[in-house]
C-alpha cells in the first residue's frame, strides 16, 4: 500500500520507517527536507516530497504534526489530494500552556474533538483517529510482556476504518473502533492520561489495553 505521512518530526518519521519496515511503500511529507538529512541516510527506501506530493502519492494518508499545525497542513496537502481517501489522525489538541500536576490541557473541549474540527473543514476526506495514545517509541511493534495493546479509533467511514484496522494488525496492535467521529472526544484525552506518568513519575514505557470478556 502506499502511505504518505504528513509531518517530518519525531512521530512523523517514526511512522514513516514502520510502514516502509512492514512492506509500504511510504513517502514523508515536509517543508523542510534539509532537516531530513540524516534520517534519510538510513531510511533509504522512504521518499521525501512536500506536503501536496505526499497526499497524492498515498493511498492511505496519516496526519503527524503538532495539533495547532493540522489545520495548515491539511491545506498544504490540498483537499483535492485527499480526496476520499482514508486520512490517520495521530495528532492530539494539546495547548502551549504548560501541564498542571502532569496534566496537558487542551484547546478544545469534551463538546468538541479536534478530528471533528478537521473532518468538517475537509468533508470528502475519510479521518480515522489512531496513534494518538501512545508515545513513538511504541507505535511499531509494541512488545509488552500481557500481549498487544489496545489502538482505539473512530471515524464515521467503515470501509477506511477497516483500511486502517488492517495496518495496525500488520504493525501489532489489537483494535477498538469506539463508532462514528465524535468518539474523538473519548479518544483524545486518552493523550493525557498516557502522559501522567511520564510527568509524574518518569515512566513513559506503556500503552493502554481493552480487556474484553
Amino acid at each position: 500500500m502506499k502511505i504518505g505521512v504528513l509531518g517530518s518530526g519525531e512521530v512523523g518519521q517514526t511512522l514513516a520507517a514502520g510502514f516502509a519496515k512492514h512492506g509500504h511503500e511510504v513517502m514523508i511529507g515536509t517543508s523542510s527536507p534539509e532537516k531530513l538529512a540524516d534520517w534519510r541516510a538510513q531510511n533509504t527506501g522512504v521518499q521525501v516530497g512536500s506536503f501536496a506530493q505526499t497526499a497524492t502519492f498515498g493511498h492511505v494518508v496519516v496526519l503527524a504534526v503538532k495539533g495547532s499545525a493540522a489545520s495548515d497542513a491539511l491545506r498544504s496537502a490540498g483537499a483535492a489530494n485527499l480526496g476520499a481517501k482514508p486520512v490517520i489522525d495521530a495528532t492530539n489538541p494539546i495547548s502551549d500552556a504548560p501541564p498542571v500536576n502532569g496534566v496537558l490541557r487542551f484547546y478544545t473541549s469534551l463538546d468538541e474533538s479536534q478530528m471533528e474540527r478537521l473532518q468538517r473543514e475537509f468533508p470528502e476526506a475519510k479521518f480515522v483517529k489512531a496513534f494518538n495514545c501512545v508515545g513513538k517509541d511504541y507505535m511499531i511493534d509494541p512488545d509488552f510482556p500481557s500481549g498487544p495493546p489496545t489502538m482505539f479509533i473512530c471515524g464515521n467511514d467503515a470501509a477506511a476504518k477497516a483500511t486502517v484496522t488492517g495496518i495496525l494488525t500488520n504493525l501489532g496492535w489489537d483494535t477498538a473502533d469506539m463508532g462514528a467521529v465524535e468518539a474523538a472526544r473519548a479518544i483524545e484525552p486518552l493523550c493525557m492520561l498516557w502522559c501522567l506518568p511520564g510527568f509524574t513519575q518518569g515512566q513513559w514505557s506503556h500503552a493502554f489495553k481493552m480487556l474484553r470478556k
